[in-house]
């Protein structure tokens, strides 16, 4: 695509920017863990999920993968993989998160081995579905929904209408909430060559142009409470190396980062200054902390509001 930038960081650079899946985006299973494995639990429906399973979800197959043990009082951790990806990317980061944790992915409907969308998607369709798997592995227990570029873009746009159960976020390296408009602004429409094939590309992909066949809006950020939000950007430039418009795609990139910050009160903005796009795979242990504490302030947040109700009762 870009012939003059390194196949690394034009890879990086589709799934980041673009939303679209090239060849080194898909993951590798681990050494005895393999989160395609059959699931050990199916019976009565609603027995809890351990390994993969597929749900229907609106007549749709949806592809489902948890681990670790539900406590009491404590959310489960819900990761959503970025664009072109799938929950056999996100399994070294589930297997981490499990020791302490209850926690599952799934593919998007159009990812991995979950079915196609019939048609195009928008974040609304996009978002009943992820209800749809909500219902099956959360119950009525809170959630951290822990999302990655477009993941994180989706799980960002979906926790103000559910307050009631999204009770947490991280958001590593997400795609930013005005990424159309800023690919525009970044590359002009009087670019040439290879800047104006990407430009084009990026354009199209935020139309709809993807394997989710979702349409990407720009978008204001909307509040969803004063829950707790770690924003975890990357800290290479890895942006800067495409040709004569990279320092302005990395300082669009900052700032689509920082909007993310107006979600919530509690939010906190950090760089994984070791890791390009891929922050979870670059420096696993900054996804994994920062995960945990955010699961750990909404329990102690449960704790405090069961204490409450002890005392008022």
């Amino acid at each position: 695509m870009l012939a003059k930038v390194r196949a690394s960081v034009v890879t990086a650079l589709c799934c980041t920017a673009l939303g679209a899946g090239l060849t080194g985006c898909s993951g590798e299973s681990l050494e005895n863990w393999d989160p395609m494995a059959p699931a050990t639990s199916r019976s009565a429906g609603a027995a809890p999920i351990d390994g993969t399973e597929k749900i229907k979800v609106a007549g749709r197959s949806v592809n489902v993968s948890c681990a670790g043990d539900q406590e009491k009082g404590k959310p489960v951790v819900v990761l959503l993989h970025g664009a072109g990806d799938g929950l056999d990317k996100l399994a070294a980061l589930q297997k981490a998160l499990s020791g302490k944790n209850r926690v599952c992915s799934y593919d998007r409907l159009g990812s991995g081995a979950s079915d196609q969308p019939e048609g195009p998607q928008d974040l609304a369709g996009v978002g009943k579905t992820l209800t749809g798997v909500l219902d099956r592995v959360a119950g009525d227990a809170p959630v951290v929904l822990a999302g990655h570029s477009l993941g994180g873009l989706i799980a960002a746009r979906y926790a103000p209408d559910h307050q009631d159960r999204v009770k947490g976020l991280v958001l590593m390296d997400a795609t930013s909430p005005t990424m159309a408009d800023d690919i525009a602004k970044a590359i002009p429409e009087s670019a040439k060559g290879p800047a104006a094939e990407l430009r084009a590309q990026n354009l199209a992909v935020f139309q709809g142009n993807n394997p989710e066949k979702l349409a990407i809006p720009d978008g204001k950020v909307r509040p969803a409470g004063d829950i707790p939000v770690e924003v975890i950007q990357h800290g290479k430039q890895y942006l800067a190396e495409v040709p004569q418009y990279g320092q302005r795609l990395e300082r669009a990139w900052a700032e689509g980062q920082r909007k993310w910050l107006a979600i919530s009160g509690g939010s906190r903005l950090s760089t994984a200054a070791k890791s390009a796009h891929y922050i979870y795979v670059d420096e696993p242990e900054v996804a994994v902390k920062a995960i945990e504490r955010v699961a750990a302030q909404v329990a102690a947040q449960v704790a405090g509001q069961v204490a409450g109700q002890k005392t008022a009762g």
